[in-house]
């Protein structure tokens, strides 16, 4: 069997993913655009050697419609003959493209593969593929007569079912700015940002308990209230990843083309797995999906030197630490989406990144990555580094 390795990988600085953000004036064909061309510029590789790129997205509509990876594509200046495809399983969309990307690889699909992502929040906002008037859930009614619920309200459900308080989930926020504040000081965000000293936009230096502590409740309503009693009502903007513009880019390719091509393999993706779980609670997918992902490779909790576990909620994060009994001092270390940023379809490819660096930074092994999906999904993934 072959071996899928990752050459490159590169993402944009994130932006506020509203307007008066940075990123709000750029094309989400052209942000994604720039992170291939910054993949070739880095390695060399010739774009016409490229067999499919790969690229994530959630909002699929406006902007982002009409297969806006293809369109990159040929924004970036890669030749015509080079194919592209557009993948959605929601905020892990990008992720879903690096696992096809080096299944193809692995399977002998493809030599030389990009798997990419993209979300302009600012441009094309959240729900906006949903048409007025239209319910792409009403064939669900029959078996959930209740009907299903928003994230926040399934952040909200988590925090009751593994009793979580207010005060953790501040306190997990607060670390998560924490670590990205330290982080970009230390140059850490560096290598992998395609401009240089340029900082995400919503970290927050300044944060405090204090400050965290004044947010009011986003998602509380009297119905909500009433039907979910035991909702404690403890999930805040603070607590939560914020709405975000941004890309990234990994470019994929058999160990021995990488050799043959002179390119030095900077990590082998080990080990894949995607997770079902309650829809209502709909973020926990990610719990069954490392057990799967650790059995799948034989590895087990203690071989993994970092976790990268998405922050959608502070909640998710928590329950799963609870459930799996990983280690927070090696879960997110250098931040994660509370303080970072969450551009949907662009998060899996921008998680790796930072994944594979923090691996390379600190000569660690192995690490985990897992993301919640809407709809009760998780993808996850083992990234062995090779330099370790």
């Amino acid at each position: 069997m072959r071996n899928a390795v990752v050459v490159e990988a590169v993402r944009t600085p994130i932006g506020k993913g509203k307007q008066g953000g940075m990123l709000t004036d750029e094309h989400p064909v052209a942000l994604l655009a720039g992170t291939l061309r910054a993949l070739v510029e880095r390695t060399g590789i010739d774009p016409a050697l490229v067999d499919d790129v790969i690229g994530g997205c959630v909002s699929q509509v406006g902007d982002q419609s009409l297969n806006l990876t293809r369109s990159a594509v040929l924004a970036s200046g890669f030749p015509e003959s080079v194919p592209a495809t557009t993948v959605d399983r929601q905020c892990g969309s990008s992720q879903q493209a690096v696992h096809f990307a080096a299944q193809g690889v692995i399977s002998g699909a493809y030599d030389i593969v990009i798997a990419c992502g993209v979300e302009s929040m600012s441009r094309v906002p959240m729900g906006s593929s949903v048409l007025p008037g239209s319910n792409p859930f009403a064939p669900l009614d029959e078996r959930y007569p209740q009907g299903l619920v928003g994230q926040g309200i399934s952040a909200e459900l988590i925090a009751a079912k593994w009793k979580l308080d207010r005060s953790e989930l501040d306190a997990f926020a607060l670390q998560s700015h924490q670590r990205a504040t330290a982080a970009w000081e230390a140059g850490e965000f560096d290598r992998e940002v395609t401009v240089k000293g340029v900082r995400d936009e919503t970290v927050r230096p300044g944060t405090s308990l204090e400050a965290l502590a004044g947010l009011r409740a986003a998602y509380h309503t009297p119905e909500y209230e009433q039907r979910f009693p035991e909702i404690g009502w403890q999930v805040t903007a603070g607590n939560s990843s914020p709405i975000n513009d941004g890309a990234a880019a990994v470019l994929i390719m058999g160990e021995e083309v990488a050799q043959r091509l002179g390119l030095r393999a900077r990590a082998r993706l080990t080990g894949f797995a995607v997770a079902g779980d309650d829809p209502q609670l709909m973020l926990t997918a990610v719990i069954p999906a490392t057990s799967k992902v650790l059995e799948r490779t034989g590895l087990s909790l203690s071989d993994i030197d970092l976790f990268e576990v998405n922050e959608a909620f502070a909640s998710v994060v928590l329950a799963w630490q609870r459930e799996t009994g990983a280690d927070l001092a090696k879960t997110n270390v250098r931040g994660g989406a509370i303080a970072l940023g969450h551009p949907l379809g662009g998060s899996g490819a921008r998680i790796l990144t930072t994944l594979l660096h923090a691996l390379e930074d600190r000569d660690a092994r192995f690490g985990l990555q897992t993301m919640c999906e809407a709809g009760g999904l998780a993808n996850a993934l083992v990234l062995e580094n090779l330099r370790a």
